[in-house]
Order: C-alpha cells, then structure tokens, then sequence
C-alpha cells in the first residue's frame, strides 16, 4: 500500500509564536510517529515576499523558521524541512496552473480581502497568492494537507484548480484533501483574539522569562475582582494554561477561579511557569542551533534535494500535459 503524503508550509513572516506551535506544529510533530505518512514541511519565503522587502530579514526569518522547527523536535530524517525557493519549479508550475484559474476565483480569496483591508498594498504576487499556494501542494502529489477550518478555502481552491487543469489536458495532478483542525483557528492572543503576529497579540516560544511575563501580563481579562468567582472557560489564560497542565492541575484552577479568592494574576504566573518549564529544553536545543546555523542550512538542503526530486517529476509531467517540447 502507498503512502499518504502531508504537506504544510509556513511563511518566514517572525518568530514562530505559541499559537503557531499548539495550532499546528505539535500536532506535525506527533505525526511523525505515523509509519503510513510522509511528510513535506516548507518555509515559504517566496510568498514571504507579499510582505517583505528586506533581503536580510527574509534570510534571517527564514533561518529563524528552520531554527525552530529543529528545536521544537522536528526530525529531518522523518520530515523534509525546506525551502520553498529551493525548488524553483514552483513557479513554473503556478504559471501553469494560472491558464485554468479564473478570476472571479481569485477575487473570491477571503484571504486578499482581509489583507487589503489590513492595508496591504495590492499587488499581483497578493492577488494571484492563490496560485502559487496551489502549486506548492500539487507539485509534491500532495494527498493531505492540515489547515483549520478558517484556512479551508485555500484548500477548496487548489482542488479547483487541479480538476480544472487535468480536465483540461488529461490527469496530471492528485486532488489533495484538507486535513481540518478544529483548534488551528482557536488557539487565543493575548486580546482574546486568534493568536497573530498580523494582530501583534502573539507569545513567543523561547523568550525567556523576563520578556514572556510581560507578554503574559498583557493577557486581555475582565474587571472581576480578586474575592469574585470568576469563569474559567471564559478566560484566554485558563484556555492557554489547558495546554500544558496535567487533568488534575486544570480542574484545581478552575475550581479556584470558581471559588474566587484566586486572580487572574495568580493565573498568568501559573501559566508563565507551565510554559517556561515546557519550553526549557527546546529553547536550550534552540540556542545550540542558533551557535551551529551550518547544521541548518545543511538540513534546508538535504531537505530540497529529496523534494526537488518529486517536485521536478510532476512539473515533467506537467510541461508534458501542456505541450512544452
């Protein structure tokens, strides 16, 4: 029986913060444990180039990227870690693909919508995104590919294009699947919102504690006071603090914010300790590939090496579809 193949990708846009982490990287990480998948995980650096335009902060975000998904527990001998413009068939492949996409697609893309009124210039690499997003996952006969259920129309897109394109000059792509994670969308900044750097409400994985306090202490709560029961369910710090207590731990805070005589003071440095305690090892694992950034770079390109190879059999196949000699 084949295997499946996963795909994700994350744009080097910052450091990757708590929500990327719990959202959706620890779950990359547990999979690994899955004989039956293959797993494909790209830092999309040239779709970083609809936001950025300093040579040296698309590198060094790039860097930070690899960094940190070695740290956190990635393994390269078990997922491809890579660099998007590492495989530059990508973009021959989105140029393909953009024969068969309509625009009344593209003007659809929520995505563009939100950034414009974000106030992000409009430009071509913005509008046409879709595109080249649809290119990274088809070009690596991607079967699954995780999102949350708010990221599920970049998914629906892909498949649109891919059904248009082999209906158009016979079978050439898998139509790839969207893996939905319920908690992708859910994971809380600290304005309650969805943790964002696009809403600067993030909480970086390895500040160390003086920074990570003050992150936490920002935490948005109510006006309730210290005597006053307080509902745990409803608040961003027991919702982050879930993740990284034990059963027995969570049910005591929650009985203490019920109970009142418990603030929520009290729970941001509950939280800062779980996840300063959780994250030690990691970031200790993060400063020692910060020392050793060839070990990096040397995962990055073994990483394209095998998916260039992939990626270069589907774009043969591709060229082949449309007639290029």
């Amino acid at each position: 029986m084949s295997r499946r193949r996963l795909l994700s990708g994350v744009q080097p846009s910052g450091k990757i913060h708590l929500g990327n982490y719990l959202g959706a990287l620890r779950q990359f990480i547990d999979s690994q444990s899955d004989e039956g998948t293959e797993r494909f995980l790209f830092i999309a650096n040239y779709h970083a180039l609809t936001s950025l335009s300093d040579r040296a902060i698309v590198r060094e975000y790039s860097l930070e990227v690899a960094r940190t998904y070695l740290a956190v527990g990635l393994d390269p001998e078990r997922t491809l870690i890579f660099l998007q413009s590492d495989v530059p068939e990508v973009c021959e492949l989105a140029w393909f693909l953009s024969t068969v996409t309509p625009m009344g697609l593209l003007e659809r893309a929520t995505s563009y919508k939100d950034k414009i009124a974000r106030g992000l210039t409009p430009n071509h690499a913005l509008f046409a995104y879709p595109v080249l997003q649809a290119a990274d996952i088809l070009i690596y006969d991607s079967h699954l590919v995780p999102v949350g259920r708010d990221q599920k129309q970049h998914i629906e897109m892909t498949r649109d294009m891919a059904i248009k394109f082999n209906a158009t000059f016979g079978e050439t792509f898998i139509v790839p699947e969207p893996q939905i994670q319920e908690n992708l969308a859910l994971i809380p900044g600290t304005d309650g919102q969805k943790m964002s750097k696009s809403y600067g409400n993030t909480i970086d994985l390895f500040d160390e504690r003086k920074a990570m306090k003050a992150q936490i202490s920002s935490i948005v709560t109510d006006s309730k006071g210290l005597d006053e029961p307080k509902d745990p369910d409803g608040c961003t710090v027991f919702q982050l603090y879930r993740y990284f207590a034990t059963p027995d731990e969570i049910a005591e805070m929650a009985e203490r914010y019920r109970a009142g005589g418990y603030g929520y003071g009290h729970a941001k440095m509950a939280l800062l300790d779980k996840i300063q305690d959780y994250m030690a090892p990691y970031r200790e694992r993060y400063r020692q590939l910060s020392d050793n950034p060839d070990r990096v770079i040397e995962v990055l390109r073994e990483g394209a090496k095998k998916a260039r190879a992939v990626a270069r059999a589907t774009t043969d196949r591709a060229r082949d579809a449309v007639g290029m000699l």
